[in-house]
């Protein structure tokens, strides 16, 4: 039995189109960025990405609510987090969560609003730095790494491939959802065609430019990095399906706003320097 229609608005072919031109636009800027101008570079575009999508997860809680003052500082700690993961030496991750939670508990002292409600505002002030800050630094430091900015070019090329093969399969064969309370459109057999892809992708990459991958890890990275991003798609629908949202944002033509491009690699990302760092090292 087929499953039931999801409310939200199918895509039409023109946003598609701007889905494919958006990509055709930003891919060349992005390898550009990562491999000809360096650290520095990548840093600068991993900070300012961090900072919109942190501000996006705010308004996913906030609403129509006016935008508050705590909300510029999630934004300065993320950015200030993801510099500590950078340049350890110069400013300690510690020290921005320590100033992120001191902010979130003295908010009640200033804030009109009920005493529940501005400590849920704070947790939600921790919560976005964490979320954002600490997942995209794995990126940091996995161009840090020998090989760093080949290492990106793989994990961000099997995330895309996860999350392309899981849409063109659920929306060709897609009949057994995946999970319909959060996400109604995902599917078992979309679950199916991003693993699929996802490891054909890692092959591919290891014969184009990452020789140092065996066929073991490119199958065992296919599998982990779909995983991986499919919690963190399902974990960012949770939160706009919770608030009545459909996309994060607008930023993107086609493509919603940068908490919907960064959703699936916020969990790749660590997975991927983990793996490379336990696994493959050894």
């Amino acid at each position: 039995m087929p499953p039931p229609q999801d409310n939200a608005r199918p895509r039409s072919s023109s946003e598609a189109i701007r889905r494919v031109l958006a990509a055709l636009v930003f891919v060349p800027i992005f390898i550009f960025l990562v491999h000809d101008l360096g650290p520095m570079a990548f840093f600068v575009l991993v900070a300012v990405s961090g900072m919109f999508a942190v501000g996006e997860f705010y308004r996913l809680h906030l609403g129509t609510i006016a935008w508050p003052w705590w909300g510029w500082v999630g934004i300065a700690a993320t950015g200030l987090f993801l510099s500590s993961t950078q340049w350890p030496a110069f400013l300690s991750d510690r020290t921005v969560l320590m100033g992120t939670l001191a902010t979130a508990l003295c908010m009640p002292l200033s804030s009109d609003k009920p005493l529940k409600e501005s400590l849920q505002d704070g947790m939600v002030l921790i919560m976005g730095v964490l979320y954002v800050g600490l997942s995209l630094g794995y990126l940091l430091l996995t161009r840090a790494q020998p090989d760093g900015a080949m290492l990106i070019f793989f994990v961000v090329l099997v995330t895309w491939a996860g999350d392309s093969g899981a849409y063109i399969a659920g929306k060709s064969m897609g009949r057994h959802r995946l999970a319909p309370i959060v996400s109604p459109k995902k599917t078992y057999e979309g679950l199916a065609g991003g693993l699929a892809l996802a490891i054909l992708a890692a092959v591919l990459a290891r014969v184009w430019f990452l020789p140092r991958f065996s066929l073991v890890d490119c199958l065992a990275l296919g599998v982990l990095l779909t995983i991986a991003g499919l919690i963190g798609d399902l974990a960012e629908s949770a939160m706009k399906r919770s608030t009545g949202f459909k996309d994060s944002g607008a930023l993107i033509p086609g493509h919603g706003g940068m908490l919907d491009r960064l959703d699936s690699l916020l969990f790749t990302g660590p997975a991927f320097y983990y793996y490379v760092a336990i696994v493959a090292a050894v």
